[in-house]
């Protein structure tokens, strides 16, 4: 089978060139692409359990801690107890974070565009489609 025809060569070397994109428009923000997704989601959704943050972000719990130590460093969130389950905590944006989350999330916006310009808003449409369908539905390992 030649990389033309196999779905995962096609897949891998999206993906790596969909992350160098993203990685290189974040950098502005000295933030990973990881940490800027995280602000963008916290900007949607503040004060949110770690649980649920790792849940919308796709991430298991030991390398979300990773990251929300790093964001706490820099002092864009903070970590507080949860008032109705003492087993949880909330990330609280910190003033300086919502600052960053907005900006990450406008950062993030217009990578979005920019990488997908060369396609129609059809050809956009079939494309989230199709990606959700294999995420939703794709055999699992």
């Amino acid at each position: 089978m030649s990389e033309t025809g196999c779905i995962f060569f096609q897949f891998a070397k999206t993906y790596q060139l969909s992350s160098r994109f993203l990685a290189h428009k974040v950098s502005e923000l000295n933030l990973t692409p990881v940490q800027a997704m995280i602000l963008r989601f916290l900007d949607e959704e503040d004060q949110i359990t770690s649980s649920e943050l790792g849940k919308r972000a796709g991430l298991d719990s030991a390398t979300l801690t990773g990251i929300l130590d790093r964001l706490e460093a820099a002092e864009f969130i903070e970590r507080k107890g949860n008032p109705g389950d003492r087993r949880s905590i909330h990330i609280h944006l910190t003033q300086k974070g919502k600052a960053m989350g907005q900006e990450a999330a406008r950062v993030i916006a217009a990578a979005n565009a920019e990488f997908l310009k060369i396609l129609t808003d059809e050809q956009k449409r079939d494309l989230y489609s199709i990606i959700q369908e294999l995420r939703l539905n794709a055999p699992r390992a």
